[in-house]
């Protein structure tokens, strides 16, 4: 399946799924991403504030910044790159680039290491291949991060078995 025809058919996926459903579902998967051993270790996180369709996110980030992490958020700042805020409660929240939640704390530097990036998609395949909404943000980062451990996030219905990739697409080292 082409990129644009996989977006399409997971956006009709997710269409069947109530709210309350996917809420239900984000709570396991946000379960095992706070108790992942990476996760544990971690001391700096990048984490992503999720769209209503995406794996909901909110919980676990504060949870996270209660465990002591140093918790990231992205912010969109052009057509082709995000910068890194501090995280460190809602009062850090603005609306954004697309409708996007983003953080107004402090950015980090820009050699900044990031331990664990929790990664959103919508559809990884089973060898870590990640399809994103097509503007390439996460690819683009991720290239100058390679010792984070970068685990995706979706639901079960968006695992599928080929995403067809580019030499820029950057793979996941995780897909829970």
């Amino acid at each position: 399946m082409e990129k644009q025809e996989l977006r399409t058919w997971i956006r009709q996926q997710k269409r069947q799924f109530s709210q309350q459903q996917l809420a239900e579902l984000s709570t396991v998967i946000m379960e095992r991403l706070l108790h992942h051993p990476q996760m544990q270790t971690a001391k700096t996180v990048l984490m992503y504030y999720a769209l209503p369709d995406e794996v909901d996110t909110h919980a676990a980030i504060d949870t996270l910044v209660t465990m002591g992490k140093e918790v990231f958020l992205p912010a969109v700042v052009d057509a082709e790159h995000f910068i890194l805020r501090h995280y460190t409660g809602k009062k850090d929240l603005t609306k954004g680039a697309y409708g996007i939640m983003e953080s107004i704390g402090k950015v980090a530097n820009a050699a900044q290491h990031i331990d664990v990036a929790v990664v959103p998609g919508m559809a990884f395949d089973t060898d870590g291949h990640r399809l994103g909404r097509g503007k390439g943000y996460y690819d683009r980062f991720l290239a100058h991060q390679q010792q984070t451990y970068k685990i995706g996030i979706c639901f079960d219905f968006q695992k599928v078995s080929k995403v067809c990739t580019t030499e820029n697409d950057i793979k996941m080292d995780e897909v829970l």
